[in-house]
């Protein structure tokens, strides 16, 4: 975890003191339940509560100081709250194994941290929706390859990335659900020495559901699906941060980045006005894509069980969902306060003289009977001059003057086919179609 890179809400899950907490409330929820059963004493269960209600936190070097003697943080952690409990908490862990207190802990912190990121991904969704219909009818260019293509309003492409991030939330949900698993089945999951009932139980009350057949640990085709689930939205989320670092570019300038006074853009260049938020938001992206590979290498484990997935959870877990979640936030902000200039993007609109309606000509000559592939060559040798000339030359003005064309429509329908207007007649539609859900 990058300090520069994190929020305080989010870091706090994967804080020592937070992960021994989820710990303590595992290894006491199932001797409590023990204890209902007639397992163990009730006063085992009572001296845990006891100790936890008044407890003043946990000693998190005492805990780091056992387990560089005994190399077992969960035995180390179970010494210590032995020291402070006293006798009875010798019935605490009772018919379990390390993977289940790990493995629990694990499905907890990601849950918690998945529900901040739903939050996240709402403020996301806010705000572009906000901007969208800001700039519904706001009229720019649409480019495939790169180059000036058919017009499109601005607002169509926030309601895209709308519906796109809208998918990104329902993974996200479904992802919670999946990861939000208890296993408390413990050595090899047989339920040997404890009770399925106890796993339930401990389920229920950690706001999980039992794990229907573990083998000593939570299978990780779960935690595969959860990571990969974070790396489809920071794709999504660098698709919409390329976008707007394209539009900043000086040629194109139609949108860019809010520049708050006093900021600087350059050591060395005082005029520079740089898209850094969406650059980074394009570095943080990547990292968090390589953290989905480790995550599904994570599924193939030896047999029952081993620890090869551990260090790597260690790692990806908190790292993952920081930057998701630093990143999410800082997404909110960039559309949030994006400049928009419409006039800039009427000007490129207008700048290759009227190519952008080459399509509308096209399908008309056909339709006045003249074959395809005659209509796309007469369009595309006017469109060819108008190209090469820069958008000097005025692609209606090339048409009118073609006998060819001419022959097949008249000057009047020749300019109606280069109507603006015309390419936003179903934005509604598609408005309705993002927004109405």
């Amino acid at each position: 975890m990058v300090p520069r890179y994190a929020r305080p809400a989010m870091t706090a899950i994967w804080e020592p003191e937070a992960k021994y907490e989820i710990w303590f409330l595992i290894e006491a929820h199932a001797t409590q339940k023990l204890a209902d059963l007639g397992v163990v004493p009730e006063s085992g269960a009572k001296a845990l509560w006891d100790w936890w209600k008044t407890n003043p936190g946990i000693d998190v070097a005492a805990i780091d100081a056992k387990e560089a003697v005994l190399k077992h943080d969960v035995i180390a952690f179970l010494d210590w709250v032995a020291e402070q409990v006293g006798p009875e908490a010798r019935f605490m862990h009772q018919g379990m194994t390390s993977s289940d207190v790990l493995d629990t802990t694990l499905a907890v912190q990601l849950t918690r941290a998945t529900d901040i990121l739903l939050e996240d991904m709402d403020a996301l969704l806010e705000a572009i929706e906000r901007r969208a219909k800001e700039h519904k009818y706001t009229a720019t260019i649409g480019r495939s390859h790169g180059i000036h293509a058919e017009p499109t309003t601005f607002g169509l492409k926030l309601a895209q990335a709308y519906a796109e991030f809208d998918r990104c939330r329902d993974r996200l949900r479904t992802a919670r659900a999946e990861i939000a698993t208890c296993a408390i089945s413990g050595a090899v999951g047989t339920f040997a020495n404890i009770d399925p009932s106890v796993e339930e139980y401990v389920a229920e009350q950690l706001g999980l559901v039992a794990e229907p057949v573990s083998t000593q640990v939570i299978p990780r085709d779960r935690h595969a699906a959860y990571f990969a689930t974070l790396a489809v939205i920071a794709s999504s989320m660098e698709r919409l941060a390329v976008e707007i670092r394209h539009l900043q570019r000086t040629e194109v300038l139609e949108a860019e980045e809010y520049f708050s006074p006093g900021q600087k853009g350059s050591s060395a260049m005082p005029h520079k006005r740089n898209p850094i938020l969406t650059e980074n938001l394009t570095g943080q992206a990547r990292m968090i894509r390589s953290y989905a590979l480790p995550a599904m290498e994570n599924v193939a484990l030896w047999h029952e069980r081993d620890i090869s997935h551990s260090s790597v959870e260690r790692f990806i877990g908190p790292d993952a969902t920081i930057t998701l979640d630093f990143a999410l936030a800082r997404l909110t902000g960039v559309v949030d306060k994006l400049l928009v200039y419409p006039e800039r993007m009427q000007k490129n609109l207008d700048r290759m003289g009227g190519l952008v309606h080459s399509q509308r000509v096209l399908l008309a000559l056909t339709q006045a009977g003249i074959t395809r592939d005659n209509a796309y060559r007469l369009v595309q040798r006017n469109a060819m001059k108008v190209w090469e000339s820069d958008g000097q030359l005025s692609l209606l003005d090339l048409l009118k003057a073609d006998e060819e064309v001419a022959a097949a429509m008249s000057a009047e329908e020749l300019e109606e086919k280069f109507n603006l207007d015309y390419h936003f007649k179903h934005v509604d539609t598609i408005f309705d179609r993002v927004f109405s859900k």
